[in-house]
């Protein structure tokens, strides 16, 4: 029975988190609520209580399961290659930015909110994800560059995950922005999140 209850309580959970991913491919995080969310579900809004208490914590864990599949991603290149040039490394880690939109996307824009109204133990389940992604990194670095110094390793791990935090809104813009950029007068390359990070990632590389 307890193994079904947890299965049961893993589902539901999932099934949250992935209403509140749906919702924000079309709306906003201000306009999205736990009454929006729970319109999503199968179940009743109430029942989202029992497994979340505010909707940054929903949030929070979108954000922690699109570290978990980028972490998944990262796994991938350093099983599935033996070595990598910097161009080849550069292309692979920038696809596996580029091929999580989402991620980008909330560590971005509401990060902030979503760590100040969660709660204690769930900001450190986060954070022990966040941690396997600097580690997979780092695997990465070891793996493809070993003769890069461990300085040299720590220094991309600081430049790079600063960079990830900020590339967002860089590569994704609005109309509104746009038209904004123009009448300006600024004359702004738009480049995409693959461009971006290539670029930075072999630039951090040499």
């Amino acid at each position: 029975m307890p193994k079904v209850s947890a299965e049961f309580s893993t589902n539901r959970r999932e099934e949250i988190i992935s209403a509140c991913a749906k919702l924000y491919q079309t709306m906003s995080f201000k306009d999205i609520t736990i009454i929006e969310i729970g319109k999503a579900t199968s179940f009743t809004r109430t029942s989202i209580y029992n497994y979340f208490n505010t909707k940054e914590e929903i949030f929070l864990a979108l954000l922690q399961k699109e570290y978990e599949l980028w972490i998944e991603e990262l796994e991938e290149i350093i099983s599935g290659n033996e070595k990598l040039t910097r161009e080849n490394f550069s292309d692979l880690l920038a696809k596996s930015l580029e091929n999580r939109r989402q991620l980008l996307k909330l560590m971005t824009m509401n990060h902030f909110d979503m760590e100040m109204n969660s709660r204690a133990e769930n900001l450190i389940e986060f954070k022990k994800v966040y941690g396997k992604s600097l580690a997979a990194v780092k695997k990465c670095l070891d793996k493809f560059f070993p003769a890069k110094t461990e300085i040299e390793k720590q220094n991309f791990l600081y430049a790079f995950f600063p960079f990830v935090y900020g590339i967002y809104p860089y590569a994704v813009v609005t109309e509104k922005q746009r038209a904004a950029m123009e009448a300006a007068g600024t004359n702004f390359i738009y480049h995409s999140i693959y461009e971006l990070a290539y670029n930075c990632i072999l630039k951090l590389l040499s």
